[in-house]
């Protein structure tokens, strides 16, 4: 792999200069080069399929949650007729934004400059000044611009700017078994706790989704003190977890238990959740296999991923997503999710429990943020250019497996990673973006 060095500018980009074949050496600078990082603006996050609400924000019409596609900020809506809209937050006449909330309901959104007003989907509907002026503008071409498309799964909300991507149910392909498996384990379904947690870290984008698509291999040793190497828990993933990548650029990572485990063994809490929790979700893991499958009531969830930067965090409820605002800069927003129908005292338990580990606070978390921090700094060193990184731990381990769907590899096995990466130069230098 050569150095990444472009001294006039005028080279054409060579996927070589930052990857190996398989993907098991990837160039540090995939994860510092000014140049990719705005690439990836326009080769990945204007054309991907991209996470922006989840159905449970969106209850009544003139609801909204404010997100952002990439860099551009949005408004997820629901409208009257209760069709999801997905506008770009910024007015068409001056470029302010229209909305200033995380979220809430609103019958107008009114831009502070000009105090131009916008229906909660996007359309124009009033402009103060325009009632003294002539002719009458035709407020029909100057609404807030729309996504292209806006579909959901499972609750998920999702949209994108290019009008000619596949749909949702395509790009995730055979991921949605295992979205199935955590979003419809609940017979109630799964709700939204509230705002985002939001903060910033000084990072890539891609180094959290690539730890929440399948790295089990830090958890014994940056988190020892709550995962030792000799704990149970720890025993029990490398007994059972496994590593399943469904498409490119999706992955997810869980115990597989094995057929004769029991309801309890199944359930994903913690050691420390309160008698009263523990049997709730054991009557829950009992309705699984018929309302689901046999073998996904034997998934006992960790995480996983959407390309390009969702990720799900099973056991701690948690949903996340990286949004990119430099090559070593974030915006990570994280959401307690809950089970629908629990008793209020069961959620509090549960939102407790990820508070104290996840989340800006969370112990776990600050471990995490800690490395991707140290990670990226690592990979700023120039002198180290030459030197990618080894991604190559299980490399043709992985294989099509006979009850999941997937190439399936060992808890370690790093494809999870090497397929992201692959996704990742698909997008950035295949022959229509070259």
């Amino acid at each position: 792999m050569n150095s990444f060095t472009r001294p006039n500018g005028r080279e054409p980009l060579d996927s070589r200069q930052f990857l190996n074949e398989d993907c098991s050496e990837v160039s540090r600078q995939v994860f510092t080069s000014e140049e990719l990082y705005q690439l990836e603006q326009r080769r990945i996050f204007d054309k991907s399929w991209l996470y922006v609400a989840h159905e449970s924000q969106l209850k009544n019409p003139g609801d909204f949650v404010s997100a952002y596609m990439g860099e551009v900020p949005v408004i997820v809506a629901k409208g009257g007729d209760g069709k999801i809209s997905v506008s770009v937050n910024s007015c068409p006449h001056r470029g302010l934004r229209v909305c200033r909330a995380d979220q809430g309901n609103a019958s107008r959104f009114i831009c502070p400059y000009h105090t131009w007003s916008f229906k909660p989907t996007g359309e124009l509907v009033g402009i103060p000044q325009a009632r003294k002026m002539g002719p009458e503008v035709d407020k029909s071409k100057w609404g807030l611009k729309q996504a292209a498309k806006v579909e959901s799964v499972f609750g998920l909300i999702f949209a994108t700017f290019n009008p000619e991507m596949v749909s949702l149910d395509e790009y995730l392909g055979e991921q949605k078994f295992y979205l199935e498996a955590y979003f419809d384990r609940f017979p109630g379904g799964l709700e939204i706790a509230g705002p985002a947690h939001k903060w910033d870290l000084k990072c890539n984008w891609k180094l959290p989704v690539e730890n929440m698509h399948g790295d089990v291999g830090h958890a014994a040793y940056l988190h020892g003190s709550f995962v030792a190497v000799d704990s149970p828990q720890n025993i029990e993933i490398e007994d059972y977890a496994v590593t399943a990548v469904a498409r490119d650029g999706h992955a997810a990572v869980f115990r597989l238990m094995p057929e004769d485990s029991t309801f309890e063994q199944r359930g994903v809490h913690s050691p420390h959740s309160s008698p009263e929790l523990q049997e709730y979700l054991t009557e829950v893991e009992r309705t699984v296999a018929e309302r689901l499958s046999p073998v996904q009531a034997r998934i006992k969830g960790m995480a996983q991923g959407i390309y390009p930067n969702m990720s799900l965090l099973w056991g701690q409820n948690t949903l996340r997503v990286s949004h990119p605002r430099a090559p070593g800069l974030i915006e990570y927003w994280s959401w307690l999710l809950l089970p629908a129908d629990a008793p209020d005292n069961l959620k509090e338990e549960i939102r407790a429990g990820y508070c104290m580990a996840f989340g800006p606070g969370g112990i776990l978390e600050q471990e995490d943020s800690y490395a991707w921090r140290l990670q990226y700094e690592g990979s700023a060193i120039d002198y180290l250019n030459d030197r990618p990184y080894f991604y190559g731990l299980g490399v043709g381990e992985e294989k099509a497996h006979p009850e999941l769907p997937g190439m399936v590899g060992k808890c370690y096995n790093e494809h999870y990673a090497r397929r992201l990466y692959m996704r990742w130069r698909e997008d950035m230098f295949g022959e229509e973006n070259v």
